[in-house]
């Protein structure tokens, strides 16, 4: 019994000395950007290039776990390093209309992180227009 107590101990020992500065698991923060982003009339073929801005307005380093579109069609670079209280990172996110009928565009761009909630979308907007 004592060997399980000494291991459990050695184990979380090693996982709290592996963190960075302040970047505790657990440390929820909060954050800020826009519901819905409309790039207006795109031709069709054309690639939609939005940049989500995320402000960080909580007391702990937010962390983007996860930055993902709805379909193959929308694609999104984001950071991996810790977004410090105050600061705001951007996300830049790609959308592919070659295979989007002509009309109205919608497509969500999920943003997973250690807020409350830990899941935020971000719609990116577009008028495709045929050639």
């Amino acid at each position: 019994r004592m060997k399980k107590i000494i291991a459990a101990l050695s184990i979380g020992l090693i996982l709290f000395s592996c963190t960075e500065d302040n970047v505790v698991v657990g440390n929820k923060t909060t954050i800020e950007t826009k519901a819905v982003i409309d790039k207006g009339n795109v031709m069709h073929g054309e690639e939609v290039q939005a940049t989500i801005e995320v402000k960080n307005t909580g007391k702990y380093p937010l962390i983007l776990a996860e930055v993902s579109g709805s379909c193959s069609c929308t694609v999104a670079k984001y950071t991996k390093e810790p977004v410090a209280p105050g600061e705001t990172a951007s996300i830049q996110a790609v959308v592919k209309t070659d295979r989007a009928p002509a009309g109205a565009l919608a497509k969500d761009v999920r943003i997973v992180a250690n807020t409350d909630p830990s899941i935020i979308t971000v719609v990116i907007k577009a008028n495709v227009i045929s050639k």
